[in-house]
């Protein structure tokens, strides 16, 4: 790419980027069944930055509004690199053009399936059978964007540590500024807030019959994407990356 382009494309997402606060590089599948049922259960779009209406679900133990309530600032979306403010002196646009290189070098990974998943006190979207490949992809996002990331604060790490950690976990949040990355990583695409058991097995049945015909087998992770912390919370999809390696 000539240089006077590439400084077009690195200034348009700097002038972009100045507008939020933090960053993170998400998976969020294309716009298609999957993605827009997921997004209306939230009530947040992130592709279009924009709340939209709940479905209507028979048989949940309580409004949809208040289970995804926690999850929905985020939008539908699995964490590779969690969120993180960018490094002092870091050019504003620069993380976009690193993202995409990284996104250029991995190939894409198809995974038997996705299913719907009790992970502690919420369900979520995770793989079915073997994700050796993926998780290896994820790790490789997290150290190769890592000098992108400022530090956490001491009042962030502190926060973090009274969630009784594991040592394995504060080693690597003391190392990446995340406890639930590298060999600590489960992908996962957060469907609900924390519940109680029996409430979360009502939402499980009650969306089964609206997931599983959406849920394409096998599962391709074939992009990632680059999101935006805005001063409300609120996460968007600022740009898609094709995983070409």
């Amino acid at each position: 790419m000539p240089v006077r382009y590439r400084f077009v494309i690195v200034a348009r997402y700097g002038a972009l980027m100045e507008q939020f606060r933090r960053f993170a590089i998400y998976y969020a599948p294309a716009p298609g069944p999957l993605a827009d049922f997921c997004s209306a259960w939230l009530g947040w779009d992130a592709a279009r930055g924009a709340p939209v209406p709940h479905p209507d679900i028979d048989g949940l133990p309580r409004p949809v509004a208040e289970i995804t309530e926690r999850p929905r600032k985020y939008g539908f979306h699995a964490t590779i690199k969690p969120p993180f403010r960018l490094a002092p002196g870091v050019p504003p646009g620069a993380l976009h053009e690193a993202a995409a290189a990284v996104a250029r070098g991995l190939p894409p990974v198809t995974l038997e399936g996705l299913q719907i998943s009790r992970l502690g006190a919420f369900l979520a979207l995770t793989p079915r059978g073997d994700d050796a490949q993926l998780n290896m992809r994820a790790a490789s996002v997290v150290e190769a964007l890592d000098a992108f990331r400022a530090p956490p604060t001491d009042t962030e790490t502190a926060r973090r540590q009274k969630a009784g950690l594991t040592p394995r976990q504060d080693q690597l949040l003391l190392r990446w500024g995340y406890p639930y990355v590298m060999d600590e990583f489960r992908f996962h695409m957060t469907l609900t807030g924390p519940l109680p058991r029996p409430e979360a097995e009502a939402v499980k049945a009650a969306l089964v019959p609206h997931l599983e015909p959406r849920l394409s087998r096998p599962y391709v992770i074939e992009t990632l994407s680059l999101f935006g912390e805005d001063e409300d919370g609120r996460f968007h999809q600022l740009h898609r990356y094709t995983l070409s390696g």
